[in-house]
């Protein structure tokens, strides 16, 4: 472990990282019953989901913990399945085969620029304004699935949306579990998320909403998604946009999560330089490939390792115990299965308020830094699409900056992802 790990160095011990582990774990261990469910509103099976999830984030762990040495853990994001299951599958009409052909093809080009020089350069080159509006926007589209989850929200031919039926049994038991979630982060309780899903599916045991069919079993057969990525279905210019959403959305949660998580950890540099960071670029490039491959969408680094890290953790060896736990987590596919819709729904709508956070670290007082950022924003969850939210977002900076007669201020690589952008828009 002191070789692996250099335990020592980092003033740490393996009982500290192991707690910590536990700590990270438990406060992210709601996507193994969350990811399932957002996975089969795509057509894939939740049992093959639920291994795939699972199987995901262990390797994703031990990628991290091993190459970069972090203590920062890694699963499926949320997010970025919404975009895959009800936009790319449920809007834009491809199969889910396809869309995990394009997850592995963003994987690919996020390894490439992770092992380049241009990683630096494109990431150094985003401006920060668009990396908080964008993990906002993320943040409201899965809020809005969350909220038509619960059945707060339903379709209307007038006005697009409008309430449900707020008296109906799972509204009340999907409020009450956002309330007990709330209540619980608030008093600082581990694992506030999972303890309110499975409250809430509990709560509706008595009323036939929740049908659970036992609490361990031998995994599910992950046969039905494995290697089933059509990458000849994806590597054609239809899927392009797709494929370039992915890669934007992953590269900007991964750095912004990094970056977040390492300051939080006293790792960065003086300088503000994260140590390591193409390792653990490479270890979220060859998860978000991984994942594809055992039939989930993108694995990412999950901001909830802060928990973690508060706890003490400082080593990989915090994000490998993560990854064990998740292993074991896979003889608990009965519950995981057996969470209803509106008992996941809290969760959704909770981490999408938590999402919402980084808007206060906008620069309020520059109109051509939040404009952009916010518009970016409010376009997501209003077109429903992740990809159309970044798009406008690069676009509208670059021309609002040129506009304003501050061209300069636009970096080259904001430049020409506003260009692709632009491309990517125009032929939507």
């Amino acid at each position: 472990m002191e070789r692996l790990f250099r335990l020592a160095e980092n003033g740490t011990t393996p009982r500290r990282e192991m707690m910590a582990g536990l700590t990270t774990f438990l406060a992210m261990a709601y996507i193994i019953v969350v990811n399932p469910q957002v996975m089969a509103a795509a057509g894939i099976d939740p049992g093959a989901a639920f291994v795939a999830t699972c199987v995901a984030a262990a390797i994703g762990c031990a990628l991290m913990a091993l190459l970069a040495n972090f203590p920062i853990a890694l699963a499926p994001g949320m997010g970025v399945n919404a975009y895959f299951a009800y936009a790319v599958v449920g809007e834009m009409g491809l199969s889910w085969q396809v869309a995990l052909g394009a997850v592995f093809l963003s994987g690919i080009i996020f390894l490439i620029v992770s092992l380049s020089g241009f990683r630096e350069w494109l990431i150094n080159g985003i401006p920060l304004s668009l990396k908080l509006g964008i993990a906002a926007g993320i943040g409201l589209l899965l809020g809005l699935i969350g909220l038509q989850n619960l059945g707060l929200v339903v379709d209307h031919p007038a006005t697009l949306v409008t309430q449900g039926k707020l008296g109906s049994a799972p509204v009340l038991l999907g409020s009450a579990g956002f309330i007990l979630i709330a209540a619980l982060t608030a008093r600082r309780v581990p694992g506030a998320i999972i303890i309110g899903v499975l409250a809430t599916a509990l709560a509706g045991i008595p009323l036939g909403l929740t049908r659970f069919g036992g609490l361990v079993s031998a995994p599910p057969s992950i046969a039905p998604t494995l290697l089933q990525m059509d990458l000849a279905g994806a590597f054609t210019l239809a899927v392009a946009p797709v494929v370039f959403t992915f890669f934007v959305a992953d590269l900007l949660n991964n750095a912004g999560t990094l970056i977040a998580t390492t300051h939080r950890a006293g790792l960065m540099r003086p300088d503000g330089s994260v140590p390591r960071l193409g390792q653990a670029l490479v270890a979220d490039s060859g998860g978000a490939m991984i994942g594809a491959a055992l039939g989930t969408s993108p694995t990412v680094s999950y901001i909830e390792s802060a928990a973690g890290i508060q706890a003490g953790g400082r080593t990989g060896l915090t994000a490998l115990t993560v990854g064990i736990l998740f292993i074991l987590a896979l003889f608990l596919s009965p519950i995981a299965t057996a969470i209803p819709a509106f008992a996941t729904a809290p969760a959704l709508v909770f981490v999408a308020c938590l999402m919402a956070e980084p808007l206060k670290h906008l620069d309020w007082g520059d109109i051509t830094e939040y404009l952009p950022a916010i518009l970016g924003a409010i376009t997501m969850p209003f077109t429903f699409s992740i990809g159309t939210g970044i798009g406008i977002a690069f676009t509208a900076y670059a021309l609002i900056k040129l506009a304003a007669g501050r061209p300069g201020e636009v970096h080259g690589a904001v430049w020409v992802l506003a260009l692709l952008s632009a491309a990517q828009l125009a032929l939507s």
